[in-house]
């Protein structure tokens, strides 16, 4: 009954979110522009990827909001972003 071992913390690769937000966004684009491109085939998907394009922008904003205020010392930021 003794204690675990801390586990070594993840690559700072594994941790990073941009790569998610950047493939997730394009992804996003890819797909409204094949809707668009399809024209009326997929018209009732054109509200779904421009929802999600506007979610992806909304996320990478905040996103950027928090790295700016971890860089600027503000004490409410969320750091390890």
């Amino acid at each position: 009954m003794g204690t675990h071992p801390e586990p070594p913390p993840l690559p700072a690769r594994l941790s990073d979110p941009r790569p998610v937000i950047t493939v997730g966004t394009l992804g996003w684009l890819v797909a409204t522009i094949i809707v668009v491109t399809f024209g009326d085939q997929y018209a009732d998907y054109l509200w779904v990827c421009i929802a999600g394009l506007g979610v992806a922008a909304f996320g990478g904003l905040i996103f950027l909001l928090q790295r700016h205020a971890v860089r600027r010392g503000d004490r409410s930021a969320q750091s390890g972003l």
